[in-house]
């Protein structure tokens, strides 16, 4: 089997209509996987579904919101039913929740940030991994971030505490399931050319400023943070566990 090939697996990827988990899911598929794609917007799944069929691979579309526990139970039950069995779960979906000072924040949009990012990928976990091991093990994979972790920015305090939360679960759930075969770990991509990136930078210049920050001098293209989470799902990472990768472009280390 090709290092980076998911021939003969099944694989999630949460919020896929756009931008990271896009381009994963159809990079999931071009390497092999079967591919359930799920997010809010059915049309957008509907249309992945298609352009992931007109190239010879197989997907199902399930929309529905994460913060729900029985959407992570459908996903996993549509993987089961329609490909049988479960080995790849990439929890991308997130939000970057309220960007504003940390006294103005609305309890309930600090609650629904880490819903959306935390919780949703706890959710996620806890009926993807049962399925993994039904499968002799597999690959969970969490999008988080290097704000919060390697360095954060003001007005970011929702999304910086849910994103780095997902660090410690990564951790947790690989020392708890690592004896059956399960891998996790978690993605820390710097700054992307995604539909979120361009809602929090309007202009041109904004997103250049943006750029200058990392050592690259310029955003990663999602397909670049997909092919990242490929060698996670894949048996290239085979001894690869507990992680939080950075694929940040150099924002990390980066200082002026």
């Amino acid at each position: 089997m090709p290092p980076l090939s998911l021939q003969n697996r099944v694989a999630i990827v949460t919020g896929a209509s756009s931008g990271i988990g896009r381009a994963a899911a159809l990079l999931f598929a071009q390497a092999g996987a079967a591919v359930v794609v799920g997010a809010r917007r059915q049309a957008e799944l509907d249309q992945l579904a298609a352009a992931i069929a007109q190239q010879g691979g197989r997907a199902a579309a399930v929309a529905g919101d994460v913060r729900d526990e029985a959407y992570a139970q459908a996903l996993v039950a549509t993987a089961v039913a329609r490909f049988g069995g479960l080995d790849v779960a990439f929890n991308n979906a997130g939000t970057m929740g309220p960007l504003q000072p940390t006294p103005g924040v609305p309890l309930a949009a600090w609650q629904d940030t880490l819903d959306t990012n935390l919780t949703s990928a706890f959710l996620g976990a806890k009926h993807q991994i049962p399925a993994m091991r039904a499968r002799g093990g597999g690959s969970v994979i969490f999008t988080s971030t290097f704000v919060g972790h390697t360095a954060a920015f003001p007005g970011t305090a929702a999304y910086a505490a849910s994103k780095a939360g997902l660090v410690g679960l990564t951790q947790a759930l690989a020392t708890e399931f690592g004896a059956h075969g399960v891998r996790v770990n978690a993605l820390l991509p710097g700054g992307t050319l995604t539909p979120m990136a361009h809602a929090m930078n309007a202009t041109p210049e904004a997103l250049a400023q943006v750029a200058q920050l990392h050592a690259l001098k310029r955003l990663a293209e999602p397909e670049e943070i997909a092919r990242a989470a490929l060698y996670l799902a894949s048996d290239a990472a085979s001894f690869v566990t507990g992680t939080a990768m950075l694929v940040d472009g150099g924002v990390s280390v980066q200082r002026g």
